[in-house]
């Protein structure tokens, strides 16, 4: 991993920051004047970049400028006095990843350099994944259908509604609409920032959406952008839009009516140019008909829609997917990509996929993980594959990559790198599954009217509690680790009651 850089004019703020990062384990290099910065940088590059605003010779946002100009990508954490605070503000216009006020607690300051740290690891493992993988796969006649439709779109930026079931791949149409589209103000040379609007609290969605004002709330102890203005000059991915909350979509429509909007607590008006595409598996007509979604919104989201097909629809591209996410696992996984015979491809076009492309995905992971041999034969397909319905994990939109199936682990799966073991104590761990079934039945003939509610809150609570455990308690680290964001585990802690 590459170092911190930190640059102030001030040696005991530097002098505090070296020993508590290098106590991490951490890298670091410091620099007291932003010119020797962009000297550094025609031979080195930082993993993140920490900056003072005000320091002799340049000052902290002309510094960002600069360098978002030769590294977009790198996170920049600016510094401040909170005499400074307007002018930190300014400095997300920039592209600044956070700012960080003076005077400032050690420990909260290294957690944030952290936090950037792993999201520059991710944007490094993602840019590596893009440029090895195509964008999308599809031969069949409705993918091609879709395929000229983003190329026709490749001319504008106007908003896309796009439409199908879950697991289809709608965040993949709407990354390549933004990829491919002119490279201009809220264009493809801008960010693409996506959201999942039903997966968010009603309470914290206006915040996430809009961001909010240092004091707007009881945890609000720091100004924080939105994802509008996140994606300024990029694109705005808002995933499952039919589940917005009514009174926000009145605040959605506004934007997308005259581009202003106002962060919570907030009275200045701000403005983002950003091109929005949204996505839904639900009929928004009908839900413009049940009064749960507004008509005007509808159909200002709805000037080009886009329809999906399910994976059923085009089952001739079956085969070419399930050999490129073979290749996929293995390289995930650090193992020898897999063969699949032409009777076991036989079988899957045969399958109605409920969970789509997401579902053959998971499948494909779990033969890479399970199947005893390096060609996988018909009878190596997971058996409620055979019996014509998969169970609820492996179909689901967030589940690991494992059907809860009778299974011995071969040798070769045993000796796969930790990456692999999650998936190969998911297939074979049958015990905690019966535990499960009896618990459940025991429950349901109590009567107990919230049998789901109950089990799932105890499944959750010792899967963050368990990540908790092994990272010692840091909660981004375990968020990664259990692939959910940081709001979600600072959430679920405290509706689990984990944190008391």
């Amino acid at each position: 991993m590459k170092p911190i850089w930190i640059v102030d004019d001030d040696q005991s703020i530097r002098f505090v920051l070296e020993k508590a990062l290098q106590r991490e384990q951490f890298s670091v290099r410091s620099f007291s004047n932003p010119r020797d910065v962009l000297l550094a940088l025609d031979d080195d590059e930082p993993q993140v970049l920490v900056s003072d605003i005000r320091m002799p010779g340049g000052s902290g946002i002309e510094l960002l400028t600069k360098v978002k100009q030769r590294h977009p990508g790198l996170p920049v954490i600016i510094m401040t006095a909170y005499s400074d605070l307007d002018s930190a503000v300014s400095a997300f216009q920039g592209g600044a990843f956070e700012y960080l006020p003076k005077p400032f607690d050690l420990t909260k300051a290294v957690e944030l350099i952290r936090r950037a740290v792993e999201e520059s690891l991710r944007e490094e493992v993602r840019d590596a994944a893009a440029s090895e993988m195509p964008e999308m796969l599809g031969q069949a006649p409705a993918m091609q259908d879709v395929f000229r439709a983003i190329g026709r779109l490749s001319q504008s930026n106007v908003t896309v509604l796009i439409t199908g079931e879950s697991g289809s791949g709608k965040e993949l149409v709407a990354r390549a609409l933004h990829k491919h589209s002119p490279r201009g103000d809220a264009g493809a040379n801008g960010p693409f920032i996506a959201i999942n609007t039903a997966a968010i609290p009603k309470d914290l969605l206006e915040s996430e959406l809009f961001g909010h004002e240092r004091g707007a709330f009881t945890g609000a102890q720091t100004m924080r952008r939105g994802r509008f203005e996140q994606a300024d000059g990029g694109t705005l991915f808002l995933d499952e839009i039919g589940d917005m909350p009514f009174d926000l979509q009145t605040r959605l429509l506004r934007v997308l009516s005259d581009g202003q909007f106002y962060r919570v607590g907030g009275h200045q008006p701000l403005k983002a140019n950003v091109r929005v595409i949204a996505a839904t598996h639900q009929n928004l007509e009908q839900r413009v008909r049940e009064g749960v979604f507004r008509e005007d919104l509808f159909h200002r989201l709805n000037v080009i829609r886009l329809r999906l097909p399910p994976l059923r629809e085009r089952r001739e591209d079956i085969p070419s997917l399930t050999r490129f996410f073979l290749a996929k696992s293995a390289r995930e996984l650090g193992v020898e990509a897999k063969r699949i015979t032409d009777a076991a491809l036989d079988r899957l076009v045969g399958f109605d996929f409920p969970g789509n492309v997401r579902q053959l995905e998971n499948v494909c992971h779990w033969l890479t993980v399970m199947a005893p041999a390096q060609v996988i034969e018909p009878k190596d397909l997971p058996p409620e594959l055979l019996g014509g319905e998969l169970p609820r994990l492996l179909a689901g939109t967030d589940a690991l990559a494992a059907p809860p199936v009778a299974a011995t682990a071969s040798p070769a799966a045993l000796a796969m790198p930790p990456t692999a073991a999650v998936s190969v104590l998911a297939g074979a761990a049958t015990g905690w599954l019966v535990d499960l079934q009896r618990e459940a039945r025991r429950l349901l003939e109590a009567g107990d009217p919230e049998v789901w509610d109950t089990l799932t809150r105890q499944f959750e609570a010792q899967l963050i509690q368990t990540a908790l455990d092994v990272t010692r308690g840091r909660r981004i680290e375990a968020a990664h680790k259990l692939g959910i964001g940081r709001n979600t585990i600072t959430r679920k802690i405290q509706e689990l009651n984990l944190d008391q």
